[in-house]
């Protein structure tokens, strides 16, 4: 009996194990820093560099505290075509940061503008400035 039911299992073992889809040994890689901005999104970083947790936006988000990112950007990369006002405050109050498009568009917030923008708006009207940071008045 024992010889019947080893019997059995061994060819029910052998026919599973080649029914299992192949592995490839090179394994996919994902993006990581400012690459895992899609074109066409403006993101933000919660870390220098694009590193950190990253937010995707394709409008204007009032406030950033619903997709966790309230106070908490250290640097962007607008990939789309709008220009974007950064607000200091929910709903769009306060003082603006403009982030550009092109090149410029993509870098480490000034010192002073981390960890402080509360909403984002696609191609303004922008508000009062919050400033022209220490170093870059010209």
């Amino acid at each position: 009996m024992r010889n019947t039911f080893r019997a059995l299992l061994v060819p029910a073992a052998l026919a599973a194990a080649t029914a299992l889809p192949a592995t490839t040994a090179h394994a996919a890689t994902a993006a990581d820093g400012y690459d895992r901005c899609p074109d066409g999104y403006y993101c933000m970083f919660s870390g220098l560099d694009g590193t950190g947790d990253m937010i995707q936006l394709k409008g204007s988000t009032p406030d950033l505290a619903a997709l966790g990112m309230n106070d908490r950007a250290k640097s962007d990369w607008n990939r789309t075509s709008s220009t974007i006002y950064l607000w200091s405050d929910a709903n769009y109050t306060g003082c603006t940061v403009v982030t550009s498009t092109g090149p410029t568009g993509k870098g480490n917030l000034f010192p002073d503008y981390r960890d402080f923008l509360s909403s984002v708006q696609f191609d303004g009207p922008g508000g009062q400035s919050c400033g022209t940071p220490p170093g870059e008045d010209g």
